[in-house]
């Protein structure tokens, strides 16, 4: 199962971020039952530029072992880091990568980047597994968006391996360009 998949590059998105502009923080911009939208961003001039807008889908059915990392999730962390630092390993399932065009209207996630009228974003959608002791717990379905300063969909290509044998069709790829797209509020 796990030979399809990427581990997470050295540095998480969080760092990489950090690493290349500066700063890092993460904003939870809403949370439902069994869904969170964020901001990742980096301060530019003291003001926060959104470089990675993720959408979490979580599993329908979560494993008490990571009861304690996952309620941190909620309370607003960084996936990657508070997992990574309770000792699990991270594996990204790439079922898509692409690109998905905000429209010319401005729209919440313009708006978080900083971004006017119609731009192209690479887009990454993946199963996040969390291992431990050889125990593989599929924990959520993330959808990210990244500014075009930051990550290409090149860069993505670069980054993760991406089996088509795993890949969404194009209509459920359709339907979380949508998701992605729609307000978080």
């Amino acid at each position: 199962m796990l030979s399809a998949c990427a581990t997470e590059p050295v540095l998480l998105n969080s760092e990489r971020i950090e690493k290349r502009f500066g700063s890092y923080g993460i904003e939870v911009l809403a949370s439902e039952a069994g869904l969170r939208r964020s901001s990742l961003y980096s301060l530019e001039n003291g003001a926060p530029t959104c470089r990675t807008y993720a959408v979490v889908r979580f599993a329908d059915h979560l494993d008490d072992r990571y009861r304690e990392e996952h309620a941190k999730v909620l309370a607003g962390n960084s996936i990657g880091a508070i997992f990574r630092s309770h000792g699990w390993d991270l594996h990204k399932q790439t079922m898509h990568l692409g690109s998905l065009l905000l429209p010319q209207k401005n729209t919440a996630i313009g708006e978080l980047m900083r971004l006017a009228g119609a731009t192209g974003l690479a887009m990454h959608v993946y199963q996040l597994l969390l291992v431990r002791n050889e125990q593989v717990f599929e924990y959520a379905t993330i959808v990210e968006a990244h500014h075009p300063d930051y990550l290409s969909e090149n860069d993505l290509r670069e980054l993760y391996e991406y089996d088509i044998t795993t890949a969404v069709s194009p209509p459920v790829v359709s339907q979380l360009v949508a998701l992605t797209l729609a307000n978080p509020d």
